[in-house]
């Protein structure tokens, strides 16, 4: 695949992120917000920007000021933005989080006729999914047609041009009319999937069949606790399709699972940086780019995975996402400083 044009076709959210700059404060105390860029697959294509890969972006923006706000901040980056289709009658997505750290980050998604729902087949086909090495998709575009069909077609297309499908499971409960819907659409698209990104409560989530394994806490639809049997849902979830199933786990570090011909899952346990939590949102986005960048460039996956731990380690830190995903040389400094690869 090295006569292909791009690393990475990112397909699914955009947005403007209007984060807190009251640090700590309750959701109701907030006096001012900073504006930033957001939206899983348009953080996860300024991440392996960042980090020197060159990726293109397949999102719907509408013909509006924030629509301007997002193409602007990615035409700086360097994103190729050329396939980035305007939706007339659509609204550029919004959401607005508070930050109460360590552990509380609520969020209110602002996706009512919003303009990157409405990606359709006729955009797969514009954009360039069989020139690029791997198309990235998440599980927010698997919520509501026609980006449904237009993703699922884009991952069949992929496979069929031998480019590497990665998802990201991105569970948001509240985007779905029911969260079993979730796991009934993950698992139909998991046929067509090569490499999966999640936490346990998102594997599980993807093997949800039960409303009342969903829990959620201040408002954090981007932390969703899904319980379950996770040892049971990896089996199955590498048992559909995917022949990689990355595990995150925080500080903790990270599994890798690898299907090898209907065995048990071979793994492979890669640390964590353990460092002071700002901001968690994001920091799964920053992650899934140094996945990327890894796979892009034919590392092992220990030695990927480690470069990812320390992207979302980073971003952790931070105080929003997209505007803060960190440079090549950044997180090569990191790992240096934190024990090396």
């Amino acid at each position: 695949m090295t006569d292909r044009t791009y690393d990475v076709l990112a397909m699914g959210r955009s947005s403007i992120d209007l984060y807190s700059n009251d640090i700590g404060a309750p959701f109701e105390e907030i006096t001012s917000f900073a504006a930033f860029v957001g939206g899983c697959p348009t953080n996860i294509s300024v991440g392996a920007r960042r980090l020197g890969l060159n990726p293109a972006l397949l999102t719907g923006v509408g013909e509006d000021k924030v629509g301007s706000f997002i193409l602007h901040f990615l035409r700086r980056e360097g994103i190729e933005t050329k396939y980035i289709p305007l939706k007339p009658g659509k609204r550029s997505s919004a959401v607005v989080l508070g930050i109460e750290p360590p552990d509380r980050f609520p969020l209110t998604y602002y996706r009512d006729n919003c303009a990157d729902i409405a990606l359709t087949i006729d955009d797969v086909l514009a954009a360039p999914v069989a020139d690029s090495r791997t198309l990235l998709i998440s599980g927010t575009g698997l919520s509501q047609e026609p980006s449904r069909s237009a993703t699922l077609f884009a991952a069949e297309t992929a496979q069929a041009a031998g480019t590497t499908v990665v998802l990201d499971i991105d569970f948001r409960p509240d985007q779905w009319d029911d969260p079993r819907a979730f796991g009934v659409v993950v698992r139909s698209a998991l046929r067509v999937v090569d490499i999966v990104l999640g936490t346990e409560d998102e594997i599980n989530a993807a093997m949800l069949t039960d409303q009342s394994q969903v829990s959620l806490t201040h408002s954090q639809v981007s932390d969703a606790r899904v319980s379950g049997d996770v040892q049971a849902a990896i089996r199955t979830l590498l048992s559909l399709g995917p022949r990689v199933l990355v595990q995150k786990r925080g500080a903790s570090g990270t599994t890798v699972h690898l299907s090898e011909n209907g065995n048990q899952p071979r793994q492979i346990e890669v640390p964590g940086f353990p460092v002071e939590v700002r901001n968690i949102l994001g920091a799964g986005d920053a992650f899934a780019a140094g996945v990327l960048y890894g796979f892009v460039q034919g590392w092992d996956w220990y030695k990927t995975i480690r470069l990812a731990n320390a992207c979302g380690a980073i971003l952790v830190t931070q105080h929003g996402c997209a505007n803060f995903m960190p440079t090549h040389d950044e997180a090569m400094t990191f790992i240096q400083n934190h024990g090396g690869f």
